[in-house]
């Protein structure tokens, strides 16, 4: 009996369209294709393209000269209404009938070499992979109507590392930080969730930025129940081993712990992504060892800095990424040639012209374990002593109290625990790598000098009020002519106004200010005229504290004036106000009596 290949080609929803887009979720039945042939298919499910002669004539599959098969991806796309419907490329064809429509003519029509395929790999043999990805419409086209909603359109080099990502088992996306590694990781995880090549994935990460993963999930991938793995040891074993629920977040410590107690048991995962994946670049570490011994598929790391100080920081990650692909001894020479099939790393450069001028990123962190209890403690006794004050409180008692809630949120009074530089000096070391600068912002002169002994490998320069005036010029020149000063930590008040430090490439802003023009000039210190790349700007805010608080008021007004006033500017009234700041604890100011 000859065999059969019956390919059924996903074409929407009208039967009556003989061209229309395939889709990448649904992957309906709609036309079907049946191709006889005495060539018997090898039982290892190879396809030779060659045994079917009537795909030669289907203009968007092409047979290649070499012994793999291989399927063509250019980016071929139906054209839109607009420029001219699916019922228009029909009618070109059909006329006229007497004559064959010229297979180039058709690709002069539909082709848009802008579009971005998934490609299928080149050691990707299976039929039913490849036929997957062949099927599979151009990235740019998943994101309109209604297959995935995104909250906002990605840039067309984070399309390119998501369809880098989606065919891979193996991944390494080592952007340079500021690029949105997390955005093309999380999407490409929601596609292949709804394509059916994902049931389960694991997420390690450092334990500050859990939080901030967890809105990073909800913004991009709402359709998908995401499980943070924490509690005690019996909770977080019902989380390991009994639920089901599809994405687990889990940070380094933890799944460290669980996985040497035996508590994470023995679960295979479809995916597992670790982030700042240099965390496991020491091979003999216990967390190196605990990442690596987790069973699964597919296998990404995230980093901005793959190798920080030796070419074998790259060979202990491809550990995790591809074991066994790169030998421990492997010369520097040789890295790239055994590892560049898994590696996509753009630069600020790279990215630029695809990106604006200035990028500004919250990022929300969990206060440290001594912080929070300092915190709750403070907040509690706070809030009685205003509730004891009555109609005797004023604006000055409010502010008090959130001025030492903000401090707190910086550093821990008693530790000097600070979840904020935690995830500073994380970021400085990409800063480093890539022979930048960056600008810490605070509003207090004590926060700077903690971090500047914190931050002593990056040669911090300080530059706040205590400074003598005379002195000053010469700190800027020694932060802009010397190649190994990569931070300068300035105040609010003295670095927010009049400097030109448009050679800085990213921004921190430690804590926030009251109002967010004073942020903004504080920012625009980086971002000026005769700034040639694009500004990253990172604000830390603390999870569940006075800052998330004040955030939500600032930004909500911030939004409201740009809405009334169409970003003509942003007047000085744009800070809290004193209800406002009452409010920040469900109190009402004293009510003036009219005169």
């Amino acid at each position: 009996m000859n065999p059969h290949l019956l390919a059924n080609i996903a074409c929407g929803e009208d039967n009556q369209k003989e061209f229309s887009e395939p889709s990448l979720i649904s992957l309906k039945l709609d036309l079907s294709v049946s191709i006889n042939t005495i060539e018997v298919l090898p039982k290892n499910g190879v396809l030779n393209l060659r045994s079917f002669p009537l795909l030669n004539n289907i203009p968007w599959v092409k047979v290649l000269p070499d012994l793999e098969p291989k399927i063509n991806t250019e980016c071929w796309k139906f054209p839109t209404p607009q420029e001219g419907s699916t019922d228009f490329v029909n009618s070109k064809l059909l006329s006229d009938k007497n004559s064959e429509p010229d297979p180039q003519e058709l690709v002069e029509l539909v082709l848009e070499k802008s579009l971005t395929r998934v490609k299928p790999l080149k050691d990707m043999f299976q039929f039913k992979e490849r036929l997957m990805y062949l099927l599979q419409p151009p990235i740019e086209e998943v994101f309109i109507g209604k297959e995935v909603t995104l909250p906002f359109k990605p840039f067309p080099y984070q399309i390119k590392g998501i369809a880098f990502l989606m065919p891979r088992k193996s991944a390494l996306i080592a952007d340079e930080m500021g690029l949105g590694k997390t955005i093309q990781v999380i999407v490409s995880i929601r596609l292949l969730f709804r394509s059916g090549l994902l049931k389960n994935v694991l997420i390690v990460c450092p334990k500050p930025l859990v939080i901030n993963w967890t809105r990073e999930l909800k913004l991009w991938a709402p359709d998908l129940p995401v499980e943070v793995i924490c509690g005690n040891t019996e909770e977080r074993k019902v989380s390991w081993n009994v639920s089901n629920t599809p994405v687990k977040l889990v940070n380094y410590e933890l799944l460290t712990r669980d996985v040497i107690e035996g508590v994470a048991g023995n679960n295979f995962y479809d995916l597992m992504v670790i982030d700042e994946a240099q965390r496991i670049k020491t091979k003999e570490s216990k967390t190196a060892q605990a990442v690596c011994s987790v069973q699964r598929d597919r296998s990404w790391a995230m980093t901005g800095t793959p190798i920080e100080n030796r070419h074998d920081d790259l060979i202990h990650i491809f550990e995790f990424v591809d074991p066994g692909r790169v030998p421990k001894d492997t010369p520097p020479k040789m890295l790239a040639s055994l590892t560049s099939e898994s590696i996509i790393r753009r630069t600020k450069e790279e990215a630029a012209p695809d990106m604006p001028a200035k990028i500004i990123q919250d990022v929300f962190l969990d206060l440290t374990p001594a912080q929070r209890q300092a915190y709750d403690l403070a907040e509690n006794e706070g809030v009685v002593h205003l509730n004891k004050l009555g109609d005797t409180a004023t604006v000055q008692h409010v502010f008090e109290l959130v001025m030492r809630l903000k401090q707190i949120c910086n550093f821990d009074p008693r530790t000097g625990a600070s979840s904020k530089a935690e995830q500073l000096l994380a970021d400085m070391e990409e800063v480093q790598a890539t022979n930048s600068k960056a600008i810490v912002f605070s509003q207090w002169v004590k926060p700077l000098e903690e971090l500047a002994s914190q931050l002593k490998a990056y040669n911090p320069l300080m530059y706040h009020g205590k400074i003598p005036s005379q002195q000053r010029q010469g700190i800027l020149d020694k932060f802009k002519k010397d190649p190994d000063a990569h931070v300068i930590l300035m105040s609010y008040g003295t670095g927010s106004v009049g400097l030109n430090l448009q050679f800085t490439n990213y921004v921190f802003l430690f804590d926030r200010w009251w109002n967010p023009a004073i942020e903004d000039q504080a920012i625009n210190r980086a971002h000026r005229l005769g700034q040639k790349s694009t500004v990253f700007v990172k604000r830390f805010i603390s999870q569940k504290t006075i800052e998330e608080r004040i955030a939500e008021v600032l930004d909500a007004k911030r939004k409201l004036f740009a809405d009334i006033i169409d970003n003509s500017g942003l007047p000085s009234s744009l800070g809290l106000n004193e209800e406002e700041i009452f409010n920040l604890f469900n109190c009402s100011p004293r009510k003036k009596i009219a005169a």
